[in-house]
């Protein structure tokens, strides 16, 4: 056994670290110290451009009878590192001084009363965010349903040093030392917490997953109802690509076997990029909402060990994400949805834009709080044209929260906007309305009730 194994397999077991997850690290540690990149080039897959479509909204028989079945799961161990944060992304406001669990959490409520439910929520948190997410949800007593817990907890795992691929060592920070897996982790986590057996025993057969910066993806009668009925023991939601999603990631066919995969931009040779992120090629974005069949999931990690071998994320990094000079580690990570290829008989389905409003940059967050999203009664944006303006915030100026916070403290009037392009350091005043394709360079102030007009 390679010592920067070893040494990593002690750390983790010092740690508590559970035997699956100590496999399933060495797993992926034995690709990354053979060279494996994860990379997917363009000749080895197929785009997967005619999936089945489903309108979530139209309604049919059967589709409350699979919602009673439906477990709701959120992925919420993020800590919105890319935009200067150092706690839970989820605690973000977003619309209306609610953050993201808020609106979750009023989402799932909504939905069982409507539909008569019980709906569990179950959120997938890491080492980082627990505790902070817990004290929040505490606003909502009745979340919790009988007694299923309200989360679990993902892995841990050590950070590898680039140089020799042992974990490293940052005394200042000893909790820096540590990553969460990457949200493939959701599997083994189902297992080994015991939930899996528990949702099943609970008479849950269906669960509906995605990331909780994702507000779109509310519970669906409409798509609970499409899943049962495919008798597919996995699938994964696309939507059409748009300017703002284009290095998002996609579903494509593997030539060697015609298996549907999920190819994300870390798994992208440099080269192929030019594909990856043709609209022309590659039309749908993959929206991190899955569907699966909890008793197909058993029994595949059963068979499997808890090992399903999804493929590897080669994340490089520093050490501290905030720090460009400390030492540069892998973080060895793996994508839930990448799990579809694992499953004989996966499907992919396309949904409207509506189900995927991802918050990964600012960009995406000035939008959700500018007027071209409301709430309704059941608490999902909805965006009031089909033609979303495009938002491209200097990453110098507006790329970590407190400088974008700084800047744009007023939600922005974009209704009528095709695209805002920021080059420079622009403070914007209150009620500032921008309409057509606008763009700023250069540095200065937008007064309150500006109107800037483009083209």
């Amino acid at each position: 056994m390679p010592e920067g194994l070893e040494l990593a397999l002690a750390k983790m077991r010092a740690a508590g670290v559970n035997p699956t997850a100590c496999s399933i690290f060495a797993h992926y540690y034995a690709e990354l110290a053979s060279g494996s990149t994860g990379l997917i080039p363009e000749r080895q897959i197929e785009p997967e451009d005619q999936p089945e479509r489903v309108d979530d909204q139209a309604e049919q028989p059967g589709d409350r009878q699979a919602l009673a079945q439906t477990v709701v799961i959120r992925l919420n161990g993020g800590l919105g590192t890319s935009m200067g944060l150092d706690r839970a992304k989820s605690l973000l406001p977003v619309r209306d001084g609610l953050t993201f669990l808020d609106l979750i959490a009023r989402q799932v409520q909504h939905v069982r009363r409507t539909y008569q439910v019980r709906l569990p929520l179950v959120f997938l948190h890491s080492f980082n965010t627990r505790a902070d997410c817990l004290a929040a949800l505490a606003a909502y007593p009745d979340l919790a349903v009988g007694d299923l817990p309200l989360d679990m907890v993902q892995s841990q795992e050590p950070k590898l040093l680039r140089a020799d691929l042992h974990p490293v060592e940052w005394p200042a920070n000893r909790r820096l030392e540590w990553c969460p897996p990457g949200h493939g982790d959701l599997y083994p986590t189902l297992l080994d917490s015991g939930l899996l057996d528990r949702l099943i025993a609970a008479g849950m057969r269906y669960a509906s997953v995605s990331n909780s910066d994702n507000l779109g993806c509310a519970p669906s009668p409409a798509l609970a109802g499409w899943f049962a009925r495919s008798g597919a023991p996995f699938a994964a939601e696309v939507t059409l690509r748009t300017e703002m999603d284009l290095k998002g990631g996609h579903l494509a066919r593997r030539r060697s076997d015609g298996r549907l995969i999920l190819r994300e931009s870390a798994q992208t040779p440099a080269q192929d990029m030019v594909h990856f992120t043709d609209a022309a090629v590659h039309p749908y974005t993959h929206c991190n909402n899955l569907w699966f069949d909890l008793p197909a999931l058993k029994a595949k990690l059963a068979a499997t060990g808890g090992v399903l071998r999804l493929p590897l994320i080669r994340n490089a990094k520093t050490v501290d994400p905030n720090d460009p000079a400390s030492p540069a580690v892998y973080q060895i990570e793996s994508a839930m949805g990448a799990a579809i290829e694992v499953f004989e008989g996966a499907a992919a389905v396309a949904v409207s834009r509506r189900r995927f409003l991802p918050v990964k940059t600012t960009n995406e967050l000035a939008l959700l709080r500018s007027d071209v999203y409301s709430l309704g009664p059941d608490h999902i944006p909805l965006a009031r044209t089909s033609d979303l303006p495009v938002l491209s915030l200097d990453k110098t100026y507006y790329g970590r929260l407190a400088d974008f916070e700084a800047r744009l403290p007023f939600p922005l009037r974009l209704a009528d906007s095709a695209s805002l392009t920021v080059e420079g350091d622009w403070r914007f005043g209150a009620d500032v309305q921008v309409a057509g394709r606008v763009r700023l360079s250069g540095s200065g102030t937008v007064p309150d009730g500006t109107w800037l007009e483009g083209d």
